[in-house]
């Protein structure tokens, strides 16, 4: 019984160690990772479609000026799925504007669907449900 209270004790200790503010960065065995791609603060359908254009080259290995924009729109996605729902997932029910970019890839049609906050998602064929209008909102 003694044996298992030290352990406890032991455990605790390490919990509250670890929980404790230290100075300088904090040490790790993880590989540094590079930090998330900046959005601009107010994206517009041009930013937007910028960083489509480069996640499209990352997914298809192709280069920037081998894509092409076939269409680039601002439109109401009619909740917060962005026109692309997951299967059992649930979503706000509520208009969402954003924006609908077409992007070619050599003989493949890559559909990004995004918010006016600059979250995109590519949407496969299957899943992509159309807009429910311009931008009104």
């Amino acid at each position: 019984m003694r044996r298992a209270t030290s352990a406890i004790g032991a455990g605790l200790a390490m919990l509250l160690a670890a929980c404790t503010a230290t100075s300088g960065p904090p040490a790790s065995s993880a590989p540094p990772t590079s930090p998330p791609p900046e959005r601009p603060m107010n994206p517009t359908l041009e930013s937007v479609t910028e960083a489509v254009l480069a996640d499209a080259a990352k997914r298809t290995g192709l280069e920037r000026s081998e894509l092409a924009v076939e269409r680039a729109e601002a439109v109401t996605w009619a909740d917060g799925s962005l026109g692309c729902a997951e299967p059992g997932m649930n979503y706000t029910m509520a208009l969402v504007p954003g924006y609908r970019i077409r992007v070619r890839a050599g003989e493949q049609l890559l559909d990004y669907h995004a918010s006016r906050r600059g979250y995109f998602v590519l949407c496969p064929a299957g899943r992509s449900a159309e807009p429910i209008g311009d931008a009104a909102i």
